[in-house]
């Protein structure tokens, strides 16, 4: 049982990404951090892609990034719900991982694996 419990809480690495080039500063917050506007900084990279990766558990998340104070949604999320504001927020869904027993059974073995 222990085990299966830990499993269901295992967290998944997400990586949040944005471009903005000419951004002084770039955060991501949402309900996953109970939308803390100070704790998930972005840093960005010679190209001017700001990106944070962050260890969540599963589940489905709001969220929004906040870009020299601004909030902004993220260009690349398709998937919105209106929020108290009158905005929007973004989506995101963190699958959790299926155990070997969770997994289809396939009658032919195609991914090279011994098993």
């Amino acid at each position: 049982m222990p085990q299966a419990s830990a499993k269901a809480l295992a967290k998944k690495r997400v990586t949040f990404k944005l471009s903005a080039p000419l951004a002084q500063c770039v955060l991501v917050t949402g309900s996953f951090c109970n939308w803390q506007t100070h704790s998930h900084h972005l840093k960005k990279d010679k190209a001017g892609v700001w990106k944070a990766t962050l260890s969540l558990p599963a589940g489905r998340y709001e969220y929004r990034f906040v870009v020299d104070g601004e909030w902004q949604n993220d260009p690349l999320c398709h998937e919105r719900v209106p929020n108290s504001f009158g905005t929007e927020n973004c989506i995101l869904h963190v699958l959790r991982e299926q155990t070997q027993e969770e997994r289809p059974r396939s009658s032919k073995n195609t991914s090279g694996d011994a098993n």
